[in-house]
């Protein structure tokens, strides 16, 4: 039957499914349509999860909080003030070639202020979510080991988290300050992470070694693809729903949480064996798996890059409308944002089609993620060489490749290095918490540099320093 497990009684099914040997885990994935289903239904999911960060991320959230912020410093006769002309008018007064009268001195300063306020606000907002998030993603992913349900034990907290997060999306829309978005934001993404990366685990579950990167790799596509398409949907959205977008997303991640849970069940876990609470060594072992050698430096490493990454692509909008030259109007900037990443869409596709599958063929990880965050680092240089809309579109489809490689091969090597497969869900929280640290710090470290410098140009100069160190780190891993 279509959505069903295949029973130990059919004629294909031990040939499909490998039978767990622990009472209450989940069966391996070998081949043929058990195998198909879990990868198509998996990559799908990751893709609706993924449109969130790449939709309302990317662009609905950086509206918002400019919308807010723009009606706290414009007030009264300025609120009809044109940025785009504002913001040329200073790059003119910058380059020597005008001058400006007492009343556009003062709008230029109430610009200054309120293009820190900005950025400023929207790394506060992402920030908090992330930090929340990074704090409970690791205890979600201990408790998921631990949960025994008819369902299984990743299933009642992906589905939980999905439609809370649904819920918390939709009130998100409403926030009337910066001060409530940021609570309502960070309720959302702790509870989309907390069906994420339980979602994360059952690939550890399900999926043997030497298939992990091939499988890794149709994840990656979807969250990739996911994050482009929420991107372009937002872009497109905006211009007639507005910030009711919202809805859309939250209706979306409610509906794929719920067929992935479905459509790829999981076996009962009432069986499973779960060894006696104690604090004591539930606190230490957050700490277990970061204490072993490659663990360790895989983990480091995946900080700094998705720490570098976030500082670049933090603030996209703002840079569209205040770096490059010439500027862009907030309406031009918000259908450009998803052009930039549309852009990189066939090299990322590519290098994940590719990178996942040679990777197991070649039983080589390391490699791999050492190219991706050379080529990432070298793509955050190329708009410090060039601020211009061209140049944001060559480093788009640069870092796109990068990542491309990057995503799938990273997930199955930190997988590869998991010092107990039956923890699987607490070390994957622990890496999964080391993305929400890289991420939570680059938007908070980006807001710093515009505020201290008012300017752009050495967000990139931190971005590229920050790559880089990743590259260095992943070269003490053995595993290769």
């Amino acid at each position: 039957m279509p959505g069903s497990d295949p029973s130990p009684t059919e004629p294909d099914s031990t040939a499909q499914v490998l039978e767990p040997t622990e009472p209450g885990t989940s069966p391996k994935y070998l081949r043929g349509r058990a195998l198909r289903r879990y990868a198509l239904w998996y990559g799908l999911a990751l893709a609706a999860f993924s449109s969130i960060w790449g939709g309302v991320g990317a662009l609905l959230l950086p509206n918002q909080v400019q919308s807010l912020e723009f009606a706290k410093f414009f007030t009264g006769g300025d609120a009809g003030v044109d940025l785009q002309k504002l913001t040329a008018l200073k790059n003119a007064i910058a380059a020597g070639t005008a001058s400006a009268t007492p009343e556009q001195s003062r709008l230029l300063g109430i610009l200054t202020d309120f293009d820190a306020s900005r950025a400023e606000s929207l790394a506060f907002v992402t920030s908090i979510g992330l930090i929340a998030t990074m704090v409970a993603q690791p205890l979600i992913g201990v408790f998921s080991d631990r949960t025994r349900t008819r369902l299984g034990r990743r299933a009642p907290w992906i589905l939980l988290g999905a439609l809370l997060g649904a819920a918390f999306l939709v009130a998100v829309r409403f926030a009337p300050t910066v001060a409530v978005l940021v609570v309502l934001w960070a309720i959302a993404s702790v509870a989309l992470n907390a069906a994420v990366s339980p979602m994360g685990a059952t690939l550890a579950d399900r999926i043997l070694d030497d298939q992990r990167g091939g499988v890794s790799a149709i994840g990656g596509f979807g969250s990739f693809l996911g994050g482009v398409l929420g991107s372009v949907g937002a872009g497109a959205a905006l211009s007639t729903l507005g910030l009711n977008s919202y809805f859309v997303f939250a209706g979306l991640v409610a509906v794929c949480a719920v067929l992935f849970v479905t459509r790829v069940k999981d076996r009962s876990s009432l069986d499973l064996h779960v060894p006696k609470f104690e604090w004591k060594s539930f606190l230490l072992g957050f700490t277990y798996a970061v204490r072993t050698r490659d663990y360790f430096w895989v983990w480091t490493a995946r900080v700094l890059l998705t720490f570098g990454y976030g500082v670049s692509g933090a603030l996209g909008l703002y840079m569209l409308q205040s770096y490059v030259k010439p500027a862009l109007s907030v309406a031009e900037a918000t259908k450009l944002v998803p052009l930039l990443a549309l852009s990189a869409l066939p090299a990322t596709v590519l290098a994940i089609l590719v990178a996942g599958p040679l990777s197991d063929r070649l039983k080589r990880r390391k490699s791999f993620v050492f190219a991706a965050s050379v080529l990432m680092a070298a793509a955050m240089a190329i708009p410090l060489i060039s601020a211009t809309v061209a140049a944001l579109f060559v480093q788009a489809i640069v870092a796109g490749f990068a990542f491309g490689i990057y995503i799938p091969i990273d997930q199955a090597l930190v997988i590869d290095v998991l010092p107990d497969p039956n923890a699987a869900g607490r070390d994957l929280g622990v890496a999964a918490l080391a993305i929400n640290l890289g991420q939570a710090l680059g938007p908070a470290l980006a807001g710093t540099v515009v505020s201290i410098t008012g300017g752009y140009t050495f967000v990139w100069v931190v971005a590229f320093g920050l790559v880089a160190l990743a590259a260095l780190a992943i070269l003490p891993v053995r595993r290769r």
